[in-house]
């Protein structure tokens, strides 16, 4: 009668140790969507200076030769902005991935040009392979007496971005380019942990 009251016992503080980890997981979960969401609403909030000096389009997933629409998303609000500011140089900055046939940024001077943008307005930054390279190595790209600069990013990038572009010298403001409806929960989740990472790297 004892040992089956103490597995009883046993059962009740499991079971409720697993309840209270659920609850924990799911609080910290949601904490970082939260936090997420915060970021990307203040994004739009900033307005983009016109005639800006240099635009970077920091490159994303490429399949084959053909933009993921993440990155889809970039190219298009670049290049709106760029018809529209046409004093403005475009540094399209990726190098290439595992399963791309390209490089991220000869994708985007592909799209760009189809959309509009004179190839000899596009600088291409095609060594990097990730965000802080993307401004380490685009930098050196500048044009001479280049002050003011926009990074275009998807809205849930775009905030550790802009640190990581301040951190290493470049005065940039910030471009927004929507987040894929699929690709929302993921991206939410992770970038508050890609956040913690750079710090600690002091890369922002």
């Amino acid at each position: 009668m004892k040992k089956r009251e103490l597995g009883g016992n046993g059962l009740f503080f499991l079971n409720k140790y697993v309840v209270w980890s659920i609850c924990i997981v799911g609080i910290v979960l949601v904490s970082m969507f939260l936090f997420t969401s915060f970021l990307v609403f203040r994004q739009y909030q900033e307005a983009a200076p016109k005639n800006a000096d240099y635009l970077i389009v920091l490159g994303a997933r490429v399949k084959g030769e053909k933009p993921s629409k993440s990155l889809k998303n970039r190219i298009k609000v670049a290049a709106n902005y760029a018809n529209s500011n046409p004093n403005t140089v475009v540094i399209v900055s990726g190098g290439k991935g595992k399963g791309e046939k390209i490089s991220e940024a000869e994708c985007m001077e592909r799209e760009l040009i189809q959309l509009g943008i004179q190839k000899q307005r596009i600088i291409k930054e095609d060594q990097s392979t990730n965000t802080y390279q993307n401004f380490i190595f685009s930098k050196r790209l500048l044009p001479k007496g280049a002050k003011i600069g926009i990074v275009v990013s998807n809205d849930y990038h775009l905030y550790r971005a802009k640190k990581m572009a301040r951190k290493v010298g470049l005065n940039v403001y910030g471009l927004p380019a929507k987040t894929p409806l699929k690709a929302i929960p993921n991206a939410y989740l992770r970038e508050p942990i890609s956040i913690l990472k750079a710090i600690l790297l002091k890369q922002m």
